[in-house]
């Protein structure tokens, strides 16, 4: 799996004009699932996110958590995050998980941080949907459940 962490002071979704998800400080997580992904690679996810030391403490340095600062995870689903353009310029998504089984992992993530007492809005699976958010800092981290960046 992989999500695009963005620090947020506020992010919204909204499908069809109304808004379905909406947080003020936290996260907005982008998540893309891989066609060998499992259960696992959403834990590790969800513990490395809740983990993330990216919002300032006292001093102005990024040491503490979205649990430490009380905030909350808007979880988008996003298969474009398994976009392949190294042969040419149009995407492949072959690495992508289809529907069937992206879903499944997708609500393991959500149910997992909910878990945690993360406050956790969604978007709609499938949807097209329309992202609004006010990245602070900008800071934007990537994360791969492979490790591979």
């Amino acid at each position: 799996m992989r999500a695009v962490v963005q620090r947020v002071s506020k992010a919204s979704v909204t499908v069809d004009h109304a808004v379905i998800g909406e947080i003020g400080l936290g996260f907005l997580v982008l998540l893309g699932v891989s066609a060998d992904d499992v259960a696992s690679d959403a834990d590790y996810l969800v513990d490395k996110i809740s983990g993330l030391r990216i919002f300032e403490d006292d001093q102005g340095k990024m040491n503490r958590s979205v649990i430490d600062v009380g905030g909350a995870v808007l979880a988008i689903s996003q298969f474009t995050l398994y976009g392949d353009v190294r042969r040419g310029k149009r995407p492949s998504f072959d690495e992508a998980a289809k529907p069937d089984h992206a879903r499944p992992l997708y609500e393991h993530f959500v149910a997992q941080t909910r878990r945690l007492n993360i406050r956790c809005e969604t978007g709609q699976f499938q949807a097209t949907m329309s992202v609004c958010l006010v990245n602070e800092g900008p800071v934007t981290i990537l994360l791969d459940s492979k490790k591979r960046f």
